[in-house]
This record gives structure tokens, C-alpha cells and sequence, in this order.
């Protein structure tokens, strides 16, 4: 069966999980330049800006997994410079849970924030 030339198909988004198990490990994958803030994730998969892709994280020891769709605002391609990773930074979502997140993060970081440490991203 085809579809009809006037019909578009409804793209769903990508689904990835991120467990970030240390501060090291949610240091280097915060990307504080991004309005609202962001998260890269390491993928192989091709994206493009502005794709969706919903997010279920873990990180540190927090029981809960947040669930939170962002949009891809940076792109890490295969073979990038300085052996960073390949793939994808997702700006958190300007809402409610975005917001805490955010909040949340920047309180672990406090005490790094300004490290000249290299991040998957810069």
C-alpha cells in the first residue's frame, strides 16, 4: 500500500537512554552554552539539528529516571577533533522539568564550573 502524495509521515522521535554514573561523567556531558542548558549523548546514529529525541536519564545515584524530549542543538560527527565522541547535544526543553533539571545540575557542578576540563564537546 502507498501512501498519497499529500500526506506526510509523522517522523517519531528517537528514544536514548543516558546514565551518567559520576560527576565526571555529567561534567563532561553538560553543555551549559545552550539556552536552558543541554546534554550530549554519545551515538553513532545520523541526526539532524533540530531533531527530537526523548531522553530517559539516570545519573548519580538518583533513584528516578527523568524522562524529558529536547531538541538537537549540536552535532559531534564521526571522526571530530580532539578524539571527542561521536554524537549529539540535546538543548533541555523550556519547561517545568527542563527548568529543574537544569537547577539541578548546575548545583551538582557548582564547584567545577569554571574547570578548564575538556567536556565531549568543547
Amino acid at each position: 500500500m502507498s501512501t498519497p502524495a499529500n500526506i506526510i509521515p509523522i517522523r517519531r522521535p528517537d528514544v536514548i537512554s543516558l546514565n551518567l554514573k559520576g560527576k565526571s561523567a555529567l561534567y563532561a556531558s553538560w553543555m551549559p552554552l545552550l539556552r536552558g542548558g543541554g546534554l550530549f549523548m554519545q551515538t553513532n546514529k545520523p541526526h539532524q539539528l533540530g531533531d527530537e529525541i526523548l531522553v530517559v536519564l539516570s545519573f548519580l545515584e538518583e533513584p528516578i529516571k527523568i524522562p524529558l524530549t529536547g531538541k538537537v542543538a549540536w552535532l559531534n560527527p564521526q571522526h571530530t577533533t580532539g578524539s571527542r565522541p561521536q554524537g549529539v547535544g540535546i538543548q533541555l526543553p523550556d519547561n517545568e522539568v527542563g527548568k529543574d533539571l537544569k537547577k539541578k545540575i548546575e548545583g551538582i557542578l557548582a564547584p567545577v564550573a569554571k574547570s578548564d576540563r575538556a567536556t565531549h564537546t568543547m
